[in-house]
C-alpha cells in the first residue's frame, strides 16, 4: 500500500520513470493486483510506450474483467489509438459503475453523431442530486444537436448552478439560448460569461448576434468590428458583420470593407473566400461571386465548400458550369451537402431521373427535410408522375383564413392599423438580408416571440383558431404533411417583412418547417381592385432553381388585409412583384408539430 501511495504521488508530480520502476516492482510481487497494473499502464503511456500500456491493461482486465477503472483506461487508450469500436465495448463494460467511463462514452457517441444514445445513457445520472457536470455537458451537447433546446437549456442551467464561476458553462448556456431563439436571455448569459472570464472573440460574437436580434444594430456593428480587428480570420464574425453592414447600408463595397482587409492579409483563407462569395451572391451579383471564386481557383484552390458555392452561383446563369463544379465537389467530398448541390444542377440540366434517384436516397435518412421533398415533387412534376398531385394539391393544402380580432380592439381593421405601427418601428434596415428570399425590402432581425409590444403579443391569439382550423383540414394521411399531424403546433420562427415598390420574394421553401405562412397586415394599392397581372399575389409551384423544361407557377392566393395564408413548407412559393410607391407589410412564421 505504501508503494502505491508513493507511485501515485510520483505520477501526479510527473515523475513517470520513477513511478514506472516502483510499480513494476509492485506488479512482480503481486501479479494479480489490477490497480497497480492500471497505474503502471498510465506511467508507460506517459512515457510513450502505448503498446506496452495496452498489453498491461489487457492483462489486468483478464485478471478482473469487472474492475471498471481498468476497462475505462483500456477504452480510452483504444479510442486514442483509432479503434473506436473496441474502445466503446470496453467503456460499456465500465459504464454506470465508473463516472469517467460514462463521460468518455458520451463524448465518443456525440463525436459519432449518436445523440439519442447519449440522452439515453445520461437519463438516470442527470436526475442525481449531485451529477457530474462534465457528463451533463455531454447531455446538453446531444440535446442541442437533436434541437431539443428547452431540455438543453434546463441542463445548461443546472451545470451553471453546480459551477456558478465556470465561464465556459455560462457560455454554453448562452449558445443554447441563442439557438432556441431566446436572444435577449442569450445576450445576458453571454455578458455573464465574459464577466466570469470567457472574454473570447467567440463569446463577444455571440453577444453581437444577440444585439442584432434585439435590433441594437449600431452596438452590434461596433462589437463585430472589434472582433475582426482582434481576429482577422474569424470568418463567422466577418460574415455577420458583412450581413449587418449590407442590411444597414445596402452597399456591397461598404459591407466588404473589413472582409477585404482580411483577404489582403490572408488571400488563400477558404473561409474568408466563402464569406466574400456569400456576400456577392446574396447581394444579387452571382456573376461577381463566381468570378471572384475563379480568381481564387487559379491559385490552385479546390475546396469542396467553395466548389459547392460556385455551383450555386453558376446555377443562376450557366447550368453546365454549375454541374461541372457540383461534380468536382462531390468527387472531393461525397456526402449529403454535395449531393444536394448535385441534385439542383441535375434538375437544371434536365437529368431528372438521376436527380430523383439521388433525392429519394437522401430522403431515406431525412424524411422530413422540406427542401428534399420539394426537389422530389419537382422531379415528379417534370416526369409526369401521378404522385405529384397527391403531394401538391394546392387548392386543398394552401388556404387563406381571416385572423380573429384580439381582445382589446373593436374590429380587425383597427387592430391591423395598430399592428402595422408596431411592426414598422422594427423595420430599421435598408436592404434585404443576404441569402433570403425577399428583394427590395427589409426583414426584422428580432424573433417576434421576444418582442414586448401589446399589438404584437396579441397576434398570437389572433392566429390560434385559424391555425387549428387549418390543421384540422390536413388529416392524418401517409404523406409528409398528414403523417406528422399531431393536432398541436408550435411556432418555430416568426418575423416581419416589408416590401417596397417592385419588391417580391424569390421562389423558395422552408427546409425546417412543417407549415409555413404569410399574414397580410398592410397592402399596396397595386394589389387591390382589377389586377390582371396578379401584382403582389402569393404564387405556388414555380421552383427556385432552373429546371429543364422551365416550370411555371400553378396556383395563386390573392392577399387581403388580415388574411393568413397557410401551406406546406415544402411548397415552392414566391411573390409577384408589384408597382406603385406603396409598401407591403406581412408577418411570416413556420410551424412544426408539438
Amino acid at each position: 500500500m505504501q508503494n502505491m501511495q508513493r507511485a501515485s504521488a510520483l505520477l501526479q508530480a510527473g515523475n513517470f520513470a520513477a513511478a514506472r520502476t516502483l510499480l513494476e516492482q509492485t506488479v512482480r510481487s503481486a501479479p494479480t493486483f489490477v490497480e497497480a497494473q492500471r497505474l503502471l499502464a498510465a506511467a508507460m503511456l506517459a512515457l510513450g510506450e502505448r503498446a506496452g500500456a495496452e498489453l498491461m491493461l489487457r492483462q489486468a482486465a483478464a485478471v478482473d474483467p469487472e474492475w471498471a477503472p481498468v476497462q475505462c483506461a483500456l477504452g480510452e487508450l483504444l479510442i486514442a489509438s483509432g479503434r473506436a469500436d473496441e474502445g466503446e465495448r470496453a467503456l460499456r463494460r465500465a459504464a454506470n459503475r465508473y463516472p469517467r467511463a460514462n463521460h468518455l462514452l458520451a463524448r465518443l457517441l456525440n463525436a459519432a453523431d449518436r445523440y439519442g444514445e447519449v440522452v439515453d445513457l445520461t437519463d438516470a445520472s442527470s436526475q442525481d442530486s449531485h451529477p457530474d457536470p462534465d457528463l451533463l455537458h455531454q447531455r446538453a451537447v446531444a440535446l442541442v444537436a437533436l434541437q431539443r433546446y428547452e431540455e438543453a437549456i434546463a441542463t445548461c442551467r443546472r451545470i451553471v448552478e453546480l459551477a456558478p464561476d465556470n465561464a465556459k458553462a455560462e457560455f454554453f448556456l448562452a449558445s443554447a439560448l441563442d439557438l432556441a431563439g431566446r436572444h435577449s436571455e442569450a445576450g445576458q448569459s453571454a455578458s455573464r460569461a465574459i464577466a466570469k472570464g470567457e472574454a473570447t472573440p467567440e463569446a463577444h460574437h455571440l453577444l453581437a448576434h444577440a444585439l442584432v436580434a434585439e435590433n441594437r444594430l449600431a452596438e452590434a456593428e461596433a462589437l463585430l468590428q472589434d472582433i475582426v480587428r482582434e481576429r482577422p480570420r474569424f470568418a463567422d464574425a466577418h460574415n455577420n458583420l458583412a450581413q449587418l453592414l449590407w442590411v444597414r447600408h445596402g452597399d456591397v463595397a461598404a459591407a466588404a470593407e473589413y472582409l477585404d482587409r482580411a483577404l489582403t492579409q490572408y488571400p488563400r483563407d477558404n473561409n474568408l473566400i466563402s464569406v466574400k462569395m456569400n456576400l456577392l451572391d446574396g447581394a444579387g451579383d452571382a456573376h461577381g461571386a463566381l468570378a471572384f471564386f475563379e480568381t481564387c481557383l487559379d491559385a490552385g484552390n479546390s475546396d469542396p465548400g467553395l466548389l459547392m458555392a460556385a455551383s450555386r452561383a453558376a446555377l443562376k446563369f450557366d447550368v453546365q458550369r454549375a454541374l461541372a463544379y457540383a461534380r468536382r465537389a462531390q468527387q472531393l467530398a461525397p456526402g449529403p451537402s454535395s449531393e444536394r448541390v448535385m441534385i439542383n444542377a441535375l434538375l437544371g440540366a434536365g437529368d431528372v431521373t438521376a436527380a430523383l434517384q439521388r433525392t429519394e436516397s437522401l430522403l431515406r435518412t431525412a424524411p422530413d427535410d422540406q427542401h428534399l421533398i420539394a426537389m422530389q415533387t419537382t422531379a415528379w412534376r417534370l416526369l409526369g408522375d401521378p404522385r405529384y398531385a397527391g403531394y401538391c394539391d394546392y387548392a386543398g393544402m394552401a388556404r387563406g383564413w381571416t385572423i380573429d380580432t384580439p381582445t382589446g380592439w373593436n374590429d380587425l381593421r383597427a387592430y391591423l392599423t395598430d399592428l402595422a405601427v408596431s411592426l414598422n418601428r422594427l423595420h430599421t434596415s435598408h436592404a434585404h438580408p443576404l441569402n433570403q428570399s425577399l428583394r427590395h425590402g427589409s426583414q426584422t432581425a428580432q424573433n417576434l416571440l421576444d418582442v414586448d409590444d401589446p399589438a404584437i403579443r396579441a397576434f398570437f391569439s389572433a392566429i390560434d383558431r385559424p391555425i387549428r382550423r387549418h390543421i384540422d383540414t390536413i388529416g392524418h394521411g401517409g404523406g409528409p404533411l398528414g403523417r406528422r399531424n399531431t393536432g398541436a403546433y408550435k411556432i418555430a420562427g416568426i418575423w416581419s417583412v416589408r416590401l417596397n415598390a417592385q419588391g417580391y420574394h424569390t421562389n423558395h421553401v422552408h427546409p425546417q418547417g412543417w407549415l409555413s405562412s404569410a399574414c397580410y397586415i398592410e397592402l399596396p394599392r397595386a394589389v387591390a381592385g382589377d389586377n390582371p397581372g396578379r401584382e403582389g399575389f402569393l404564387k405556388f409551384g414555380e421552383p427556385g432553381y432552373p429546371t429543364q423544361p422551365k416550370l411555371e407557377p400553378e396556383y395563386f392566393i390573392r392577399p387581403e388585409p388580415g388574411l393568413l395564408a397557410l401551406f406546406p413548407s415544402y411548397f415552392w412559393h414566391g411573390t409577384v412583384p408589384f408597382g406603385g410607391d406603396d409598401t407591403r407589410l406581412t408577418i411570416a412564421f413556420d410551424l412544426v408539430p408539438a
